[in-house]
């Protein structure tokens, strides 16, 4: 099991996030995930204006990652048995 990357807790603003998720994508382990994952949508929320809407997609998206980074770990460790 993948351990979420330090620093999730000092993300809070947009920029911050996008730096992790960058950090999360290059822990993947191949390629196409990567270049997947590193493409996802930041501009569907780039007219967010609300603080509280922006701390909730934050929260959200770095569970997601950590349920992506994890997801990957198990399929790789099952690959690798």
């Amino acid at each position: 099991m993948m351990v979420p990357l330090s620093g999730a807790e000092l993300v809070h603003k947009p920029v911050q996030l996008y730096r992790y998720l960058l950090r999360c994508c290059k822990q993947l382990p191949n390629e196409n995930l990567q270049h997947h994952y590193k493409h996802t949508s930041f501009r569907v929320h780039a007219d967010e204006d609300d603080s509280e809407r922006i701390r909730q997609i934050i929260k959200r998206a770095i569970e997601d990652a950590d349920w992506v980074m994890n997801k990957a770990s198990m399929t790789k460790h099952n690959i690798q048995s």
